[in-house]
């Protein structure tokens, strides 16, 4: 018998990834007015134009993007702001900004000191910044539900700049396709989301001429060199400090001290006598060393001993680990007023971040009730709320030999574009992005000094995800609200 062609090739072959967006509609009441809006989910393809040996290959798959976009129903496109939001990690999704502060609805997860246990429960956010932007957030490749194409390499799209190349193409489709050129627009990054946003800000005015009218960076990390620990790089040490002693007085190791007269104690120290402490080394004298010991102890609230032995150098795991040890407790990274417990307190090094602990599985529950029960966008991928795939992989080859920063990104795009606004949120009790760092970077930024009032700082008794504290978030609202309204230019 002769063989006929089935055309089984065909049958069998994989078709290629589309776009599989579900829209659905919602309402909230805020301040006694009623808001309609539109809640689009699912996962975009970005395309690259491929060619080989100068012939084209074609537009192909490279990705498949989660977002989840937000939209004010019968708003006008022109007049209404839209604010893209991400976190950080490298490695972590949306949900944090998603369903902690600016989204319609947002996570119970408790605080420090009363934790919320499972099961968890969203509620309404009439404080959401959509009442004044419509929003989309975005999960980076290897987060959430976004992945590689078939075929494509995962670590491809690990590292600063195809992170950003690649969050940037998800900016620009999204606002060609829903007619958002002329709106006002904002970034809003947490942690390694600012800077991504600080590296999105130059990207997006060199490559598609796209000029933003603010960033919103809320645990800020501009340049890496003020959070390193290594070996003969003492800047670190001064810039922690404040938060330190914040940490500390919220553990009642300042008695009846107010913070702020700490906090003021402590960054005076911390500008001045302390890195010159540390620049002198065994040049200071018997009775200078004994002074900055003391201080240096009554401020973090370790002991004399303690600080005298690390070298009046206090690394921020070992603070962690070390401050409470006597209560046979360690405190947070990313919020110190959080405290966990160890199997053996003999140790150097915390076993894991409190913090953390106390609000993931909150987050976590959260998000994957929400997107397949709420918004209806079925999925079988597991969310990836922190990737640490993503984490190992990532990529800062082109800061080879140097350390990172991209404060000056942050200044070209100031100076290119005078009416970029933007505003910095930090917790006083940050121990994995200290405010003083912050401030340290934002001080050196590469500007004239007209453009030194685009800029405005705000501080909050809290930590890293400040909004996790109910008042701080409650304040958080406010001052977002207010600079998206002064920064939109309408």
């Amino acid at each position: 018998m002769g063989s006929q062609d089935t055309g089984d090739d065909a049958t069998h072959s994989t078709p290629e990834p589309a776009d599989d967006l579900v829209t659905t509609s919602h309402s909230l009441t805020v301040r006694r007015r009623k808001l309609n809006y539109t809640a689009t989910t699912g996962r975009v393809v970005l395309r690259r134009e491929v060619v080989t040996d100068g012939k084209v290959d074609g537009h192909l798959p490279k990705a498949e993007v989660f977002l989840t976009a937000y939209t004010l129903d019968g708003a006008d496109p022109a007049q209404r702001p839209v604010t893209f939001a991400f976190n950080g990690g490298p490695g972590s999704a949306s949900v944090w900004l998603h369903l902690g502060v600016l989204g319609p609805r947002r996570v119970v997860s408790g605080d420090a000191g009363a934790p919320v246990g499972p099961p968890y429960n969203l509620v309404d956010n009439p404080e959401t910044l959509l009442a004044h932007s419509d929003l989309v957030f975005i999960d980076p490749v290897g987060t959430g539900l976004s992945r590689a194409a078939k075929g494509e390499k995962s670590a491809d799209f690990h590292g600063f700049k195809p992170d950003v190349e690649s969050v940037a193409e998800v900016i620009r489709l999204w606002t060609t396709r829903n007619g958002r050129w002329l709106s006002p627009k904002f970034l809003a990054g947490e942690s390694y989301g600012t800077t991504r946003a600080a590296g999105l800000a130059e990207h997006l005015q060199n490559r598609h001429g796209m000029y933003l009218n603010g960033l919103i960076l809320i645990s800020a990390v501009l340049d890496f060199g003020t959070l390193l620990f290594t070996e003969g790089n003492d800047l670190a040490y001064p810039l922690y400090l404040p938060s330190y002693a914040a940490i500390a007085h919220y553990h009642g190791l300042h008695g009846d001290r107010e913070l702020s007269e700490v906090l003021a104690e402590a960054e005076d120290f911390a500008s001045k006598d302390y890195p010159w402490a540390l620049a002198r080394g065994a040049r200071l004298t018997a009775e200078e060393r004994a002074e900055a010991v003391t201080r240096l102890a009554r401020l973090t609230g370790l002991s004399e001993d303690y600080v005298d032995r690390v070298d009046l150098r206090v690394e921020h795991i070992r603070f962690f680990t070390e401050l409470l040890r006597h209560r046979k407790l360690t405190v947070g990274r990313l919020d110190g007023r959080f405290t966990g417990w160890e199997a053996d307190y003999g140790r150097e090094h915390m076993g894991g971040d409190p913090a953390h602990a106390a609000i993931q599985g909150a987050y976590t529950a959260g998000i994957n009730h929400y997107l397949q029960v709420e918004l209806g966008y079925p999925n079988d991928l597991p969310y990836e709320v922190l990737s640490s795939e993503v984490f190992r992989q990532w990529s800062y080859k082109e800061f080879e030999n140097a350390h990172v920063t991209v404060a000056g990104k942050l200044a070209a795009a100031m100076r290119a574009n005078p009416s970029l606004k933007v505003h910095v949120a930090s917790g006083y009790h940050d121990g994995a992005t200290p405010y003083y760092a912050t401030e340290h970077t934002l001080a050196a930024l590469s500007i004239p000094d007209e453009l030194r009032d685009n800029i405005e700082v705000r501080y909050y008794e809290a930590g890293h995800m400040m909004y996790v504290h109910d008042e701080s978030r409650a304040q958080q609202c406010k001052d977002l609200a207010a600079f998206v309204q002064s920064a939109s230019n309408r």
